[in-house]
């Protein structure tokens, strides 16, 4: 992986349904993620935070994809943010924000890489429309959006669609998917570990069939992590909490492992809601997992 990694704050809570993930990036910097991985040999550059809208200044317009002209403008300037630092030859990290920060990040490295992998650390699939969305948040929606459906404002952020292809998807920890999601995955074929496959064959497992599925078919990986893959016991500060999700130890794995594979080109860390937390748990738990993700050694 690059050596020089430049990180974005994206404060973003339209996409989602409930309110205080927009602190995310400050509670993820307030655990010392730069200096964390300075420590781990990289260099790190801070762009700071893109500019977002509160809700309490804009209506809603349409309750099956709200906040539609907001979300849309905050992904576009990231969109273009990620594609100028890659463009520098450095790393994008981008810290949400609600999972529809996804939407801007995929476009942007996609531009760069047309063959790119994805995988998915999620608790659900992220992958409706706004037809089967039974909630009309957009959080919902990125994967099904990078894949070239849903509407027209966010499928072609960067002028082009789709960003990426179903065969190139791993979603891992998966344990809520909506009927409409369901059925959009069989369909399209795409690979997802759900939490009874990790129970069942292990993460060590999980993870050396993804980076095999992966890795030689792809012209790089992002990773897009959202903290409530994890299971609330261990990171109670996430957006939508459910219950029965990946330990710990699990996810330090997975990053270990992910980090041996030496294929990432970006990666986003997102739904941390310090609301929720206790004690900033939860962004503390993200920083570890960024610092295994990036090779941090015991030894």
């Amino acid at each position: 992986m690059h050596k020089d990694i430049t990180i974005i704050g994206v404060p973003l809570d339209l996409g989602a349904g409930r309110r205080g993930v927009d602190m995310g990036p400050s509670a993820i910097r307030y655990a010392n993620v730069k200096e964390r991985l300075e420590n781990a040999g990289y260099h790190v550059k801070d762009l700071g935070n893109l500019y977002v809208p509160t809700p309490e200044t804009y209506t809603i317009e349409n309750p099956k994809l709200k906040y539609l002209k907001e979300v849309k403008k905050v992904n576009e300037e990231l969109a273009n943010q990620v594609k100028r630092i890659i463009e520098e030859g450095r790393f994008p990290l981008v810290l949400g924000g609600d999972h529809s920060i996804a939407i801007g990040t995929i476009a942007g490295v996609s531009s760069h890489y047309p063959n790119m992998g994805v995988i998915w650390f999620d608790a659900h699939g992220d992958i409706n429309t706004p037809e089967t969305s039974p909630t009309g948040n957009i959080h919902g929606m990125p994967l099904a959006v990078s894949l070239g459906k849903g509407h027209i404002d966010l499928v072609n952020i960067l002028n082009f669609s789709p960003k990426i292809k179903p065969e190139n998807i791993v979603i891992i920890g998966a344990r809520d998917l909506d009927k409409g999601e369901r059925e959009f995955i069989k369909t399209n074929g795409i690979r997802v570990y759900t939490m009874h496959e990790i129970d069942r064959i292990g993460m060590a497992k999980v993870m050396e069939e993804t980076i095999h599925y992966l890795k030689d078919k792809t012209d790089g990986v992002h990773l897009s992590f959202d903290l409530d893959c994890l299971d609330p016991n261990d990171a109670p500060g996430v957006g939508t909490p459910v219950t029965g999700g990946v330990t710990y130890r699990e996810g330090h794995l997975a990053m270990e492992m992910i980090a041996e594979a030496n294929f990432l080109i970006s990666a986003e860390f997102v739904e941390v809601n310090p609301i929720l937390d206790v004690r900033n748990r939860t962004a503390e738990i993200a920083v570890g997992l960024m610092a295994s993700a990036f090779g941090e050694k015991l030894l």
